[in-house]
């Protein structure tokens, strides 16, 4: 048909290279992707150590016994195999190597594969401190297995000019794996967006007014936007739309795709300067700097020379790369596979991608199928996991992405309706000599908010764990060990022991009305637990 009818064959040419050129990642962004990813690991372990016994080991509180038992059967967890704090204090800093090890491009592949191995590790050895975040940063992790990320800016780039005068790297690359690891991001903001069209607050905009009077959240600049409701309304309904419209960011091309990715790495910006959720905002951009194609580098560097020359301030020649190079060769570029082996690697490769391709074409194949059942009321990713476990085979690929700890969660961010309430936490203790104490804010028992309500929480993942707590996570274990903890603390600063406590939840409506005076919200009080420090 095509011989006959030309226009039809080139039209068909035109597409084929234009979808190409939609999943195509300029080995650059790669680059820098890696960078980015290295230094969030490094930075995690860093911001977790500042509370390792608390958390991470069997004098804490949650023993690995505890977080062994809620996390998917066959979770994989190299600290499963120790519970001696030096030892899993060898693998934070392990880790922190290994992260430290992509930063530079050493050893590429095998850094990326260790360090996917250790950060979902570290996530099963404590999953009650987990958000969104940690879920996206081993889902990116997970694609970027099977991407080139030492192509460009590496040690490995470098060892490769040294040993093979001829080579010379490559300007992008596009394929299976490119493609999957962009609509990582579109899927989840694409989701995202679909389950907030539920909600009024966000259709209306009213919805990020509303958070930013989330005390217990807002910080730096949140606290002083939330006097601007209605910069934050617009705000927000350019965030929803932008959502709704991602698609946008596989389908543009080069130039015209470059101003969306600034709005996206802006509204990520924004979330790092004003809301405490964690490093969500962090790895969502070393995600959108994937989408910067090779029309934009190239402007950049003409812009950068034209910089030099109208000003002598050319930021390229800044950068010290004769020096990375002669370090780089100092580096010893030991094979990790023998040599009489190096020919399986590319099998290996092909076996384990074409393996991860077969399962993702069978769930998109069950939701074909199903598509009635798992879009009946809005689409619901528990129905599709539900869908795909029943089939065949399917619940071994689940069994595998819950193991991995790369299963698709629904992606509801504020979704699909909004939080419209503040919270803080008072545990109303009696002590044995009859002191009444609010033990959680370490004070004299009293309802009044503590001040800021952000302080109450000395790192974000605190937050995420009181979530857990309030929520009676692991049948109620956890909360009882949380309880526990306080009791010997307590004693062991204070020289007298508690008799009992009682854990409330405080929490406060918020109107439009009352985002920058909580002293006129309605104010809810809810008891959770009681716990006895002593028989």
């Amino acid at each position: 048909m095509t011989r006959r009818f030309p226009a039809v064959r080139r039209a068909a040419r035109w597409l084929g290279e234009y979808l190409v050129d939609c999943v195509r990642v300029d080995t650059r962004s790669l680059a820098v992707f890696r960078i980015f990813v290295g230094l969030l690991v490094v930075a995690d372990v860093l911001l977790r150590s500042r509370n390792f016994l608390l958390y991470y080991t069997d004098g804490g509180i949650v023993p690995q016994s505890l977080a062994q038992a809620n996390t998917p059967e066959y979770a994989i967890s190299v600290y499963y195999l120790t519970s001696d704090p030096v030892a899993i204090a060898g693998l934070f800093a392990l880790t922190a190597l290994v992260g430290l090890s992509l930063v530079v491009g050493y050893r590429t592949r095998a850094a990326t594969v260790l360090t996917f191995l250790l950060v979902i590790s570290l996530d099963h050895h404590n999953p009650f401190v987990t958000s969104y975040a940690d879920t996206l940063f081993r889902l990116l992790l997970f694609w970027a297995i099977f991407l080139p990320l030492g192509e460009r800016w590496s040690v490995d780039a470098v060892h490769a000019e040294t040993t093979r005068p001829d080579w010379e790297p490559r300007a992008s690359v596009a394929g299976v794996a490119t493609f999957l690891v962009l609509a990582q991001m579109v899927m989840m903001y694409l989701q995202n967006g679909i389950h907030k069209t539920e909600s009024a607050l966000w259709r209306s905009g009213e919805a990020t007014p509303l958070i930013f009077g989330i005390d217990e959240m807002t910080f730096l600049l949140g606290e002083w936007l939330g006097a601007f409701p209605t910069l934050l309304t617009y705000g927000g309904l350019l965030w929803f739309y932008m959502l709704l419209g991602s698609w946008l960011l596989i389908l543009l091309r080069g130039r015209l795709r470059f101003p969306l990715v600034v709005l996206f790495i802006g509204g990520h910006l924004s979330f790092a300067l004003t809301v405490r959720i964690g490093a969500f905002a962090y790895v969502a951009m070393a995600g959108l700097v994937l989408f910067i194609q090779q029309p934009v580098w190239d402007d950049g560097r003409r812009l950068a020379h034209w910089l030099g020359r109208r000003f002598g301030i050319n930021p390229i020649k800044r950068v010290p790369w004769d020096r990375f190079r002669r370090v780089a060769r100092t580096v010893p570029a030991f094979r990790l596979v023998p040599d009489q082996y190096r020919q399986l690697k590319p099998a290996v490769y092909t076996v384990g991608f074409g393996a991860v391709v077969i399962a993702l074409v069978l769930i998109g194949g069950v939701f074909l199928l199903n598509a009635g059942a798992v879009t009946a009321d809005g689409y619901d990713q528990h129905q599709l996991n539900h869908e795909v476990e029943q089939a065949t085979g399917g619940e071994h690929v689940y069994t595998v992405a819950r193991a991995l700890g790369v299963r698709q969660p629904e992606w509801s961010v504020f979704a699909p309706h909004p939080r419209t309430t503040d919270r803080y936490y008072v545990f109303g203790a009696t002590t044995v000599d009859g002191e009444r104490i609010d033990v959680f804010n370490d004070r004299a028992f009293s309802w009044d908010r503590p001040e800021p309500l952000q302080a109450q929480h000395d790192t974000y993942r605190q937050r995420f764990f009181m979530n857990s707590i309030r929520r009676g996570s692991a049948g109620g274990e956890l909360t009882r060990q949380f309880g526990e903890h306080i009791c010997t603390v307590y004693e062991q600063e204070h020289g007298t022991e508690l008799s009992h406590i009682s854990m409330f939840e405080v929490t406060e409506s918020i109107t439009l009305e009352t985002i920058t005076d909580p002293s006129d919200r309605e104010v809810d009080r809810e008891h959770f637990y009681r716990h006895h420090c002593s028989t």
